[in-house]
């Protein structure tokens, strides 16, 4: 599938015709996810797909692409990408009155990847973002992170489990907001990793 896929993109980059191209690029980066599991690969189609939606002036669908190249990127522990991406993706959608609501979802994923790799990092990205999006200021999600950062400080494993709690019960922690939690966690000294 992914050959002729391929064959397609090729046939359809000759035409100019690059919406379906990307269209096509998905599809085989949603065949290195699921059925392959090859995350690497999937994350290049997907960054290609978001170039040619970009060449288009679809943004939303080139940042849609994004998102899943920062979500995996992450993952695969490339924090340095998955940050860019996401202020990428923030600050176009911040001005956007329909979308920016999404823009401190964005902030907040750009701040546990900083934060994860450097505690100090990450306070001044938090800074950052306050100064650039006002809304970040009032958001649950900023409220977190300076929790967060204040039990991490302390080296206080329960104040931060109890801040990651108290958050959940509100908002339900997705499996990739678990796993920048842990890892955040785990810098605690003596910590074992674990968010009950």
């Amino acid at each position: 599938a992914i050959n002729c896929l391929n064959q397609a993109i090729d046939i359809y980059t000759d035409m100019g015709r690059f919406t379906i191209a990307a269209k096509h690029h998905i599809t085989i980066a949603e065949i290195y996810e699921s059925e392959l599991v090859d995350i690497e690969k999937a994350i290049a189609h997907y960054e290609q797909a978001a170039d040619y939606y970009k060449g288009e002036e679809s943004n939303s669908s080139a940042n849609k692409c994004l998102l899943k190249v920062g979500h995996y990127s992450a993952q695969l522990e490339q924090y340095q990408k998955a940050i860019e991406i996401y202020e990428q993706v923030a600050m176009s959608t911040m001005d956007n009155p329909l979308l920016k609501y999404n823009a401190k979802e964005y902030f907040f994923k750009a701040s546990l990847c900083h934060f994860i790799v450097d505690e100090l990092n990450a306070k001044l990205a938090i800074e950052k973002y306050e100064e650039m999006f006002p809304a970040f200021s009032d958001s649950r999600e900023l409220k977190l992170l300076k929790k967060l950062l204040e039990a991490h400080e302390e080296q206080n494993s329960e104040a931060f489990t109890e801040a990651v709690k108290e958050f959940d019960s509100v908002s339900r922690l997705d499996q990739w907001l678990t796993t920048m939690l842990l890892r955040i966690k785990k810098t605690i000294q003596g910590d074992a990793g674990d968010l009950k």
